[in-house]
């Protein structure tokens, strides 16, 4: 009796992880799709920040089958974009686009896992709206500015050029940051949550199984 439990155990320990892994390298799939039809808000930031929704298959995948699975789409997304598309900014882009989706990702999965309530749905993702936007800023004026200005043979004073072209309060990098950076990654973060509000509940069986 063990055993055939044991053996029943397995079987849908293995239906599972094929399920997910499955389900992983859709929403990643989608996820590169989303990551083409990219916008500027430009009365926010300059052009070259640009918004997309890829982030919404990969969170709603993070809440039907948790933290992990999101990261690993996460990943898989940003490799498929690789291959499709290359990169330009010497894989900086890449790996910012890797880490701030880990920091929408993760927290918002995370505080969802501990009650799957609505309630707890939205807590969730302002705290990976919190996250992600404290992370941009902080990555942004240490690491991705200074990296894209040196990719490119240009000072980093380029930057708040053209940031000072749209907000006259921004005289330098932090405020830049502060003024451009933050609030472009917060209304990214209030569009993508809002989306994922309204599908999640629609998609969820899918990727549950529930609906088959």
């Amino acid at each position: 009796m063990k055993t055939t439990t044991t053996t029943a155990n397995l079987k849908t320990g293995n239906r599972k992880a094929t399920r997910t892994t499955v389900c992983v390298g859709m929403l990643a799939a989608i996820s590169t799709v989303l990551m083409l039809f990219e916008f500027p808000l430009p009365f926010l930031a300059p052009g070259f920040y640009e918004l997309d929704f890829s982030d919404v298959p990969i969170l709603i995948g993070a809440f039907a089958l948790g933290p992990m699975a999101g990261v690993m789409t996460e990943l898989v997304k940003i490799l498929l974009n690789l291959v499709i598309n290359g990169t330009n900014t010497a894989f900086v882009g890449e790996f910012a686009n890797f880490v701030m989706g880990c920091m929408f990702v993760l927290p918002a999965s995370l505080i969802y896992q501990r009650k799957k309530s609505k309630g707890h749905a939205a807590a969730g993702l302002l705290a990976g709206t919190a996250t992600m936007t404290v992370s941009a800023v902080a990555l942004n004026a240490l690491v991705l500015l200074p990296a894209y200005a040196k990719a490119f043979g240009m000072p980093v004073e380029s930057f708040v050029e053209m940031g000072s072209a749209i907000n006259g309060a921004i005289d330098g990098l932090w405020t830049f940051v502060l003024l451009a950076v933050a609030p472009f990654n917060l209304v990214k973060g209030v569009l993508v949550s809002a989306a994922t509000m309204l599908l999640y509940k629609h998609i969820s069986p899918i990727l549950k199984g529930n609906a088959l």
